[in-house]
């Protein structure tokens, strides 16, 4: 039996939502627009680009903001002031899930750069066998970016999980038919993971795979 770990990635792994804040306010602010208080912003994290901005500004210019975003976040990269820290314990949770012979995946609205970036930082290339990012698929909730996971492992639906922080994913898990299991330090409140159909919300990252286990063990 193949069993897949499918991972978001901002408000999941990695700790991003200053520096994707920072990168938003940039960019609205050179348009003319205000930017939302943080706590607010943070929510449209997960969504791909377009979908996000035109979250934030409805009647706005959404493909050039999209651009105007990815270069304020590749400034902030560039000039070492992007923080995209592990939480804490990710890498030996990791580690659990690959010593329990589960494969791991990616299905996360960052860009195919941002989350090249990402894998070379953290030493993670070889580790993630499948990765997919909203340049190559529809925003999430569509269930595009499981099932291509689900298709590049010959993994079952049935034994698979989606593991993320927000509402989008959540949502998307449903849509796909996998278990969705959300983690409550990332950006999205517990009714919201709820409501979007988390099957359970885990606390600390060392729960996830005996939360997976069980999960797969009901479907």
């Amino acid at each position: 039996m193949i069993k897949l770990a499918i991972f978001d990635v901002d408000g999941t792994l990695v700790d991003s939502g200053m520096t994707i804040h920072r990168a938003l306010e940039a960019t609205l602010v050179e348009h003319g627009h205000e930017c939302p208080p943080r706590h607010e912003s943070q929510k449209v994290i997960g969504l791909s680009l377009l979908e996000a901005m035109q979250k934030l500004v409805p009647h706005g210019d959404h493909p050039t903001l999209a651009e105007s975003y990815k270069d304020a976040f590749f400034e902030l990269r560039q000039t070492g002031q992007a923080e995209e820290q592990l939480y804490e314990g990710i890498g030996a949770m990791l580690d659990t899930f690959e010593e329990d012979g589960w494969l791991l995946g990616m299905a996360t609205g960052k860009s195919d750069r941002g989350l090249q970036h990402l894998i070379e930082v953290h030493g993670w290339e070889g580790r993630f066998v499948t990765r997919h990012t909203a340049d190559r698929h529809p925003s999430k909730p569509h269930p595009s970016m499981i099932l291509a996971n689900l298709s590049d492992t010959g993994a079952e639906a049935g034994n698979a999980v989606m593991i993320g922080d927000t509402g989008y994913d959540m949502a998307m898990a449903v849509n796909a038919g996998v278990a969705g299991i959300g983690v409550g330090w990332g950006y999205h409140d517990d009714s919201e993971l709820e409501t979007a159909g988390a099957s359970t919300i885990a606390r600390l990252p060392g729960e996830l795979l005996e939360i997976s286990q069980t999960r797969i063990m009901q479907q």
